[in-house]
């Protein structure tokens, strides 16, 4: 780090004293002439907040929940002992090393996982050779990481949607203040507030909601990528054991 010239010091300590020196009147100073704003227009609290944002912010609210809902779903669900159960791993490596195909194929079937179904779309193509198994392996892969993305796309639909529904709350908000200028030659500055503070709630809302639900859903989608290249080898490892050529 550049040390600091002989000016810059003198110019930060003395900024430094004024600041100490300023601050404490200056707080002073707010809180007497603070107290009397705050008892006659007290802060609003978030629940205050919340009612002024009218329908869209209820709207909102519903999409959040339903998203909030989704994004649980998915971590529960998108977890590698689920799409890759250690217990079938291991029973699929033993059917299958005892070249005990249709019963490993029947495992497959009945668990319905990620890695069951890739490994079953292999042990069809058993009877034309292991290129052919992998290859197979490999199609039905593709499909199973579609609807693993599928799954999750809900997740970037609401993230787009919050914010189009913040911009929906701030034109309805701007439209209640214009009605209010409209009504009153010269409105004050309260009864403009509700207009005010509904465009702007709506705005951080969605702005908010997008923010959440586009970061999960890219992270989920790096998620499922890295678990079905994860699993696509596992499978292939278990394949591998066959005595196939």
């Amino acid at each position: 780090m550049k040390q600091l010239l002989p000016s810059s010091k003198t110019l930060l300590l003395t900024g430094l004293a004024v600041a100490m020196v300023a601050l404490p009147a200056f707080a002073q100073e707010h809180a007497a002439g603070g107290t009397a704003n705050t008892a006659a227009h007290p802060d609003k609290t978030l629940w205050d907040l919340f009612k002024a944002t009218g329908f869209v912010g209820w709207l909102m609210a519903l999409t959040f929940t339903a998203g909030l809902g989704l994004l649980i779903m998915n971590v529960m669900s998108l977890r590698k002992d689920k799409l890759g159960p250690p217990t079938l791993v291991d029973e699929l490596e033993t059917l299958i090393e005892e070249n005990n195909f249709d019963e490993a194929l029947a495992v497959c079937q009945a668990d319905g996982s990620y890695l069951a179904n890739v490994t079953a779309g292999g042990l069809v193509m058993k009877e034309a050779g292991y290129e052919e198994m992998i290859r197979g392996l490999e199609q039905v892969s593709m499909q199973e990481q579609f609807k693993l993305n599928q799954q999750i796309s809900y997740l970037s639909l609401i993230g787009n949607i919050g914010p189009l529904l913040g911009l929906l709350g701030t034109v309805t908000g701007m439209i209640s203040s214009f009605q209010e200028i409209e009504k009153i030659a010269a409105p004050t500055p309260a009864q403009l507030s509700k207009g005010v503070y509904e465009s702007l709630v709506n705005t951080t809302m969605g702005l908010f909601t997008g923010i959440v639900f586009l970061t999960s859903y890219f992270l989920l989608k790096n998620k499922v990528t890295n678990m079905s290249l994860t699993l696509n080898l596992m499978s292939i490892e278990i394949l591998k054991k066959a005595h196939i050529k």
